[in-house]
């Protein structure tokens, strides 16, 4: 069998599998469709945990973002996986003994206000629509490559297939759901790993090979990487060019912005006891560390067999992956010396981004219309299509092709469902029901929380088949924001007794305006026009600016409640009940 039936039988298989068992899972109680009725197991819940951690970012865009930062995309791995350590010890285990169901919830109660928990909701309802958008655009660019189909055709099947799961069976159904996406994205993910460690080291463990020696060569693999490098312009692979305070407030942001992501801590919340809550993060810990120790020995292999398979070689002598990826307009090379070899150099290839035209060029080559003169280099390679071609760079089997796709796939519909349910939670939880329609009944909430889903299906993949030209700046900026509103007042809330309602609303809003303001002025360009690294407060990025949004957050609401009354009593005596590191028994019932 070829590429596609081979992509066809195991997509369709494993979404059979999905569909199946949302049917066999689905949930009959807002308990079930919120929490999955308090009763997942542990193991269960720390491999649901890990394919919701994982969304395509991880799975697809990581190991690209590695490949082409070298020592600088250190700050992913670290970031993303430390917060992740964090949000385990310090918040999991606390915030599922106060019972709540959401982020929102807990803010709302903990802070014993309306508007502390509409702020809540808010930042919630847009950290959730940025990923969930970006989860839609990856199902797309996945079926467009590898069903041969429009990218609005794979986003509209990937509507389908979150609608039914995430809207029939609710957190219960998305729960069971993810257990076998992790599975199939995990598999998916080390085959062409260990396949390729072998092909490159001789070193079946990936974790290993990408610092031992090339096979039949006297050098190890980095080194050869740098030599490669360095003979063609670019920075050595091992050194970064980031300042040190940059890369510490960016991997902080990261680490805090992760911490913060309602979607996450809301799996901690579907199981039956606190004590299971931390048994749950050590295996999520443990699932998710086999994906992001792999990330950069992938990430090696792939821009290493690049390198040398397309570099400096004529392109009517090029492999079918680079015509089949430069048709599907993520990869594209433009002939600026007319000699008909592909230069791959330092430097963009565009002014912006490439724009194709339908017509071929004198060596067959797809022509773009926008070619940037001012350097040497030919060849635009898009970072998110390294995990994806990895395999067929390697000239593995058409199997192993297909396989990746469908663990693509599956860690990305596994992280859209998640955020989906997040936001119809919000919505008919938070909004409707604690604030709203207080009376409302069970079975209409559930029908609500159902629309809510169905509504948010449609958003996305609206923002999935239009994503706007920042698409990739709103990302950086839901970390940001998710780090300087959510993070301090969850981590007080549960530590600070002494915390009230004033300091917690006007923490959250300074630090959200701040981040705001610096990510649009110095990310997006929307306030004063474009800027450049140079005008940074102190060095700092746009994508690191959620630290100082985090630290204002602080220190404004330690202020602002030293000045104001204290939480009423009964407030102070949960938040020390929530602190009980033992004897705590089952958790509070709501």
């Amino acid at each position: 069998m070829d590429v596609q039936l081979w992509t066809y039988l195991l997509v369709g298989l494993s979404f059979a599998l999905y569909i199946g068992i949302a049917i066999w899972s689905r949930a009959s109680s807002t308990k079930e469709f919120y929490v999955a009725g308090g009763g997942v197991s542990p193991l269960a819940n720390g491999m649901a945990t890990a394919a919701d951690w994982m969304s395509a970012a991880s799975f697809i865009s990581m190991a690209g973002i590695i490949a082409f930062s070298g020592y600088d995309g250190s700050v992913y791995l670290m970031g993303w996986t430390g917060g992740y350590v964090l949000l385990a010890l310090l918040l999991a285990p606390y915030l599922r003994k106060f019972g709540k169901f959401t982020v929102p919830d807990f803010i709302g109660d903990r802070y014993y206000s309306g508007v502390a928990r509409t702020v809540a909701v808010i930042c919630a309802l847009f950290v959730s629509f940025t990923y969930v958008a970006g989860q839609m655009r990856g199902v797309g660019i996945v079926f467009s490559r590898f069903l041969e189909v429009d990218i609005n055709t794979g986003v509209y099947v990937g509507m389908a297939i979150v609608f039914f799961y995430a809207v029939l069976g609710g957190m219960k159904g998305i729960t069971y759901t993810q257990v076998a996406q992790y599975c199939v994205l995990i598999f998916a993910f080390m085959v062409p790993a260990i396949f390729i460690s072998i092909e490159l080291t001789g070193n079946p463990i990936p974790q290993l090979g990408f610092g031992s020696q090339v096979s039949g060569e006297d050098v190890y693999l980095l080194d050869k990487l740098d030599g490669l490098m360095t003979e063609l312009g670019f920075t050595a692979y091992t050194e970064g060019s980031k300042s040190t305070i940059d890369v510490f407030f960016i991997t902080a942001a990261l680490m805090v912005g992760t911490a913060g992501l309602p979607h996450v801590i809301v799996r901690f919340f579907t199981v039956p006891r606190v004590r299971d809550a931390r048994i749950s993060a050590g295996y999520a810990l443990l699932f998710i560390a086999i994906l992001y120790t792999t990330a950069p020995a992938i990430a090696v292999f792939a821009r290493t067999n690049l390198m040398e398979t397309v570099n400096d070689k004529s392109y009517r002598d090029i492999p079918a992956w680079f015509n089949t990826w430069e048709n599907a307009g993520l990869l594209a090379w433009a002939d600026k010396n007319q000699d008909g070899i592909i230069q791959y150099r330092p430097g963009p290839v565009f002014e912006e981004s490439p724009t194709y035209t339908n017509q071929r060029g004198e060596s067959g080559e797809r022509t773009i219309s926008n070619p940037l003169s001012a350097n040497e280099n030919e060849l635009y390679i898009d970072r998110d299509i390294m995990v994806l071609a990895n395999p067929e760079i390697a000239r593995l089997p058409d199997w192993v092709i297909a396989l990746v796709a469908a663990g693509g796939l599956a860690a990305a519909l596994s992280t859209a469902a998640g955020l989906l349910l997040v936001i119809s939670t919000s919505v008919s939880h938070d909004l409707v029901k604690k604030q709203i329609a207080p009376d409302i009944s069970e079975h209409a909430e559930l029908w609500l929380a159902r629309g809510s889903a169905v509504l948010a299906v449609l958003v996305a993949g609206y923002f999935g088949i239009n994503p706007p030209g920042f698409v990739a700046a709103v990302v950086a900026l839901a970390f940001g924001l998710a780090a300087a509103s959510f993070f301090p007042a969850i981590i007080m809330g549960i530590f600070y007794k002494r915390m009230n309602k004033e300091g917690a609303i006007a923490g959250m809003i300074c630090g959200l305006g701040l981040s705001l303001f610096y990510m649009m002025r110095y990310k997006l360009g929307w306030i004063g026009g474009p800027t450049t690294p140079d005008d940074w407060w102190f060095g700092i990025s746009p994508e690191g600016f959620g630290t100082v949004g985090m630290l204002v957050n602080f220190i404004v609401s330690i202020v602002v409640s030293r000045f104001t009354s204290p939480p009423p009593e009964h407030v102070q005596d949960m938040v020390e009940e929530i602190r009980y590191p033992r004897g705590s028994g089952e958790a509070m019932k709501h």
